[in-house]
């Protein structure tokens, strides 16, 4: 990651999960310019998470400002694993960025992968509809030197052993600790740093979209909104109605012809931001998964 070396004020995007080094270290040792940080806490986890997060996340804003000269600020994402949430926060945070004259430059080391992945695509979305802005949006990976699971599961496994050599084991507390160490220990050894898989709205799978955003042509944009507003239309030629009545045009063959080619073009098999299912000689029209993000993303510009 070469150092910026432009006039332009650098604001880092900083996701806080449960790691410190990676988040800072690299800017330090790198003698970055660091002008503005933006901290994003998120509870995840238990209430001992939560809280181990947000000290962390103080730590950090206090060493941001010690260290780099950095002003920081801390911003709340409700729900880590509410993709299309955290996708929509992140494309408005890079572009308020970005029309602030900053140079942007987003961490993506820490926090739960929905959030980390949600904010890689949306800075990669600007990048694409921003072509005069493009050099000044980054995402950025650390890799850690070492992890520090499988050490402390060491060190625990050492504490076990040495409990039972030099303490009395009928003694009720050292027996509930040794229970307790032997059992943490072999769900460690047996199953890894983490236990189970989570339901998030009803599901133990989150989807990630993943899509290359293209720019968006006017009449384009007016389709997206309009499925966005309205929802799924029973065919192209409804669709086409519903937008000559909005637009005061004539519905013409013309006209229709000119949203079968641009809904085409939105289509799959060009910019997937429309997904249509056939019915008869029919087409059910609505926005895609992408499509509603590029909707959800672009409707607070209006």
């Amino acid at each position: 990651m070469a150092r910026a070396e432009t006039s332009y004020n650098q604001t880092h995007v900083v996701p806080v999960g449960f790691d410190y080094d990676r988040l800072i270290a690299p800017l330090v040792r790198d003698q970055h310019t660091v002008d503005r940080v933006i901290l994003l806490e998120g509870a995840v986890g238990s209430e001992a998470n939560v809280a181990y997060s947000k000290r962390l996340a103080k730590k950090l804003e206090r060493d941001f400002s010690n260290l780099l000269g950095a002003e920081t600020e801390r911003l709340v994402i409700a729900d880590v694993y509410d993709y299309d949430t955290a996708f929509e926060q992140a494309y408005d945070l890079v572009n308020e960025e970005l029309d602030a004259g900053n140079e942007v430059w987003v961490n993506l080391s820490a926090m739960p992968r929905t959030v980390s992945f949600a904010f890689a695509m949306a800075a990669h979305s600007v990048m694409v509809e921003r072509q005069e802005d493009r050099e000044r949006i980054h995402t950025y990976y650390t890799a850690p030197e070492k992890y520090l699971e499988t050490e402390l599961a060491e060190v625990l496994r050492r504490g076990t052993d040495l409990v039972t050599e030099l303490h009395d084991a009928e003694n009720d507390r050292v027996s509930a600790w040794l229970d307790e160490a032997e059992s943490l220990l072999s769900e460690f050894d047996e199953r890894g740093t983490t236990i189970g898989a989570k339901s998030v709205e009803g599901s133990h799978i989150v989807e990630l979209p993943v899509a290359s955003f293209s720019s968006v042509k006017p009449f384009e944009e007016v389709i997206l909104f309009k499925l966005g507003e309205d929802g799924e239309f029973e065919s192209v030629s409804e669709l086409a109605q519903a937008l000559a009545r909005d637009l005061g045009e004539e519905y013409s063959d013309s006209f229709r012809s000119r949203v079968i080619y641009t809904v085409d073009r939105l289509g799959p098999g060009g910019k997937g931001y429309i997904e249509q299912e056939e019915e008869g000689k029919s087409y059910r029209t609505k926005l895609s998964r992408i499509g509603t993000l590029w909707v959800r993303a672009h409707a607070n510009g209006d």
